[in-house]
């Protein structure tokens, strides 16, 4: 392990989204449940502007996005859904700064990841971003100048915490296949290569000055030995979606110093298992690998399988708490 990764990671965090439109009250939840690991909520039943495409956008510097019927369009100038989703986020980022008096470690903060952004966010034309590269590479330097502001914000309202920046990129696998749609819905863009894949992600990362970064998706076929070569030192996961064929992967993440963020706690309403059932899963993967059963607390954080925007709210916080307990279990009995 990289015998820093303690000091970068808490034993358990959230993913992002959480139900509800009241922002204290969601910083509330999260820094009063992870004490060591709380991350700044994300709450999209807001509106337009609170989503997480429409959350990031209004973080991008010198492109400008705005809401059409079809999604969310790059326009020539900042317009009321940029200005409100700054909005929103200065509100949130005011709720974070006080409940964070004091705070020391890790503080998670999430913005949609390159290629994510670049199948969801439309060109003029109304085609997606990702048909042009070179609209690809402005949205990129755009993305990552604004992360470089973003977490310049975060340092200065919470002094003593250690901001760890999280890309989602659920869409990534179908970027990599070739999988997504074009505006018809009769093709499909064309995969772009790998190279170029890794090349923007380990750019977009770089953002952040060599600081802690995970990348997560809760697709299937996470390509983890990808972003891992492009700079990411956690990868953040729905656990269930696993397969023997991500072992080998897996494990070589594992012994390289790199954190998974098993999402095990499921992201929508139903029944949950007691704590040690939850991370049961992490330990039988564990022993198929052959890993030894002391790395598991300090390898691995808790997490629910995905955001739970669509979560009741009851639930949501019966979630984040579930998580706190299974990482907690993982760690006291590692066997």
């Amino acid at each position: 392990m990289s015998e820093n990764s303690e000091t970068r990671f808490g034993a358990a965090t959230g993913v992002g989204s959480l139900p509800g439109q009241d922002a204290r009250e969601a910083v509330k939840a999260v820094t009063g449940t992870f004490e060591d690991f709380p991350h700044l909520p994300e709450l999209p039943a807001r509106g337009p502007g609170a989503d997480m495409i429409g959350r990031t956008a209004g973080m991008l510097v010198e492109l400008y996005a705005r809401v059409e019927p079809s999604g969310w369009r790059l326009g020539d100038r900042p317009g009321r859904d940029t200005r409100r989703a700054r909005a929103w986020l200065r509100q949130d980022l005011d709720a974070l700064e006080e409940f964070t008096q004091g705070y020391t470690g890790p503080l998670k903060v999430q913005a949609v990841g390159p290629w994510t952004l670049a199948a969801a966010l439309e060109l003029r034309s109304g085609e997606a971003v990702l048909s042009d590269a070179g609209a690809v590479r402005d949205l990129a330097a755009s993305l990552a100048e604004g992360l470089r502001l973003h977490l310049a914000e975060i340092a200065r309202r919470v002094p003593g915490a250690t901001p760890v920046l999280q890309l989602d990129e659920p869409s990534l696998t179908a970027v990599l296949r070739g999988q997504v749609r074009t505006a018809s819905g009769y093709r499909t863009h064309r995969a772009v290569d790998r190279q170029v894949v890794e090349a923007t992600l380990r750019d977009v990362l770089g953002a952040h000055g060599g600081g802690p970064a995970v990348v997560h998706s809760c697709a299937p076929d996470v390509p983890f030995a990808l972003l891992r070569r492009a700079g990411a030192h956690g990868i953040s996961f729905d656990f269930s979606l696993l397969t023997e064929r991500d072992d080998e992967a897996i494990g070589e993440a594992v012994e390289g110093g790199t954190r998974l963020f098993a999402g095990v706690v499921p992201g929508t309403d139903g029944p949950l298992s007691d704590p040690a059932g939850s991370v049961m899963g992490v330990r039988t993967l564990w022993r198929r690998l052959g890993l030894h059963p002391g790395l598991l607390a300090e390898a691995v954080t808790v997490t629910p399988a995905c955001g739970l925007a669509g979560a009741s709210p009851e639930y949501a916080r019966r979630a984040l708490a579930h998580c706190v307990r299974a990482a907690r279990s993982l760690a006291d009995d590692p066997e």
